[in-house]
Order: C-alpha cells, then structure tokens, then sequence
C-alpha cells in the first residue's frame, strides 16, 4: 500500500482497535459507527470513539493496518435526517476488524476465509453482514469474544 489509500468507509476505536465499517452508499455506516459509540456509553464497552465518517485513509506500519480520519471531513459524522455533527475523535488507530455491511458474500456459517480480509498484506478479521441484517448486535458479541475483550 502507498502511503496512505483514501477509502470510502467509517471507523470507530473500540477498546484498543479500531472498527472499519466498509459497505454501499446508503448502507449504514455511519449509523454502526454511532451505534458503536452510544454501546460503549451503554456500558457495552468500556471505549469507543470515532474516528472518522465517510472517507477514512488506510496505512500500514509495522505490520498493522491503520486508519485516520480524512482531514477536511475530521470529527464529522452524518446523522440521517439529522445532517452532520462533530464528535470527539481519535487521530489514529490500529484496525483491529473490518465489518463489511450489505455483503453479498454474508453466510450463517462463513468458511475461514471469509472471516478474514487482505489488505496491503495484512489479515485483519472480517464480518459480513447480510442484507437487511442488523449489524450491531453481531459486532457486539464478535467483539465481545475476541482476545482483548476478555482484558476488560
């Protein structure tokens, strides 16, 4: 990867990593990203901010896959019917998952391979999210069973 490959997604730190939110226009990823952070406030987590809405940019660095915000568009989430609103957010973070909403690829029992994501040479663990399916209650459990929930 270049330096830095600008992707149209969202991205949220939960914990110690980093949620990317990938999926079509219209998809949900900006509501994911607010229901992430409002689960955390819930007490779901015990960490999550933004870190960016709409366009992130993808890095990597010793063999981490990193996302920032994209500068112009820092802080901003859009709220459906709402319109945009600014939000603390973090300037980086490892990406830890990356959930793929309205995936045509989705299955109940998905094969190894499809619970991974290759980006730039590196793995990271991916969920596909049917259509139609609400995301959130499956991130939350993917999330609250990976290796550094069990840390809380």
């Amino acid at each position: 990867m270049a330096a830095s490959t600008t992707v149209h997604a969202s991205a949220v730190l939960v914990e110690a990593q980093a949620v990317l939110i990938r999926g079509p226009s219209g998809s949900g990823k900006s509501l994911l990203a607010l229901e992430l952070i409002d689960a955390a406030r819930a007490g779901l987590f015990r960490f999550a901010r933004l870190v960016g809405d709409d366009r992130v940019h993808l890095e990597t660095a010793n063999g981490r896959l990193l996302v920032r915000p994209a500068a112009p568009i820092a802080g901003l989430i859009e709220v459906r019917g709402v319109g945009l609103r600014r939000l603390i957010h973090e300037p980086s973070a490892v990406v830890g998952l990356i959930v793929e909403l309205a995936a045509a690829d989705a299955e109940r029992l998905p094969q190894e391979e499809q619970r991974r994501a290759l980006i730039a040479g590196i793995a990271v663990p991916r969920l596909a999210v049917a259509p139609g399916t609400p995301a959130l209650p499956v991130v939350v459990g993917l999330l609250n069973s990976l290796p550094y929930a069990n840390e809380k």
